[in-house]
């Protein structure tokens, strides 16, 4: 027996065993960062199962991208560009910063939240500088906090977030992602963090999956999501899971 087949039937023994057989583990996964490149856009929309998408604002494709996501039944998140360190040389459409003052802060969110057609939350884009600064993140919760059910996942590309803290205080429902699918392209890579997601949605009991619409990521997706009601788990929307 192959190591694979060892690890997904100890895996399986896990989630079919116990209290986790009627209450399966919950998976829900965002593709990020459409909204550029049309054919990858829109072969990600047609991954299987209720896969959520985040569009980044500004971007030639966005609307395109988010209305066709919408026509399959997919949902939909705004990918807000938040700054990711001093100094940033990457200059994207609609990005928060951290010298806006408040009235600027306002105006960007509200015309990047207009931009993305049926946006039903906010996810963050980079952010590592801005996600630390509790002044911009009390400002990005009440801005969210004022339009009705919208919600905020935290990509969490910093350990030293105060996202969820201040999204908690602001009364925002909020999670942060777990897992990057692909912090590189190689296929290895993917099919790693699929696994690994398997194994944290077991322990935890849901995991919040990040992805990219990249070949060796769709690839597998394609693959494997299929599988994973017949393995035990039970693949949600973003909404769903953070009604739980």
């Amino acid at each position: 027996m192959n190591a694979r087949r060892s690890s997904l039937l100890a895996l399986l023994l896990l989630v079919t065993s116990g209290p986790l057989a009627s209450n399966p583990p919950r998976i829900a996964i965002i593709i990020d960062d459409l909204g550029y490149a049309l054919e990858a856009g829109q072969r990600a929309i047609q991954l299987p199962g209720p896969v959520s998408f985040a569009v980044l604002p500004g971007a030639p494709r966005a609307r395109i991208l988010a209305l066709e996501a919408h026509e399959y039944g997919k949902e939909v998140l705004l990918h807000l560009p938040l700054q990711a360190k001093p100094n940033d040389s990457v200059q994207e459409p609609m990005s928060i910063n951290l010298d806006m003052n408040r009235g600027e802060f306002r105006d960007t969110f509200e015309l990047a939240l207009s931009s993305v057609p049926y946006a039903i939350g906010v996810n963050s884009h980079r952010g590592s500088l801005l996600t630390r600064h509790p002044g911009h993140m009390q400002w990005l919760m009440e801005e969210i906090r004022a339009r009705d059910n919208l919600f905020f996942i935290d990509s969490y590309t910093t350990h030293e977030s105060v996202a969820l803290q201040i999204a908690a205080e602001a009364g925002v429902n909020a999670r942060k992602r777990d897992i990057f699918l692909d912090p590189d392209r190689e296929p290895e890579t993917v099919a790693r963090e699929f696994e690994r997601m398997k194994r944290l949605a077991v322990q935890r009991g849901s995991v919040v999956v990040i992805g990219h619409p990249y070949s060796a990521t769709l690839d597998l997706l394609e693959r494997e999501l299929p599988k994973l009601a017949a393995e035990g788990f039970e693949l949600v929307t973003i909404s769903e899971l953070l009604r739980q």
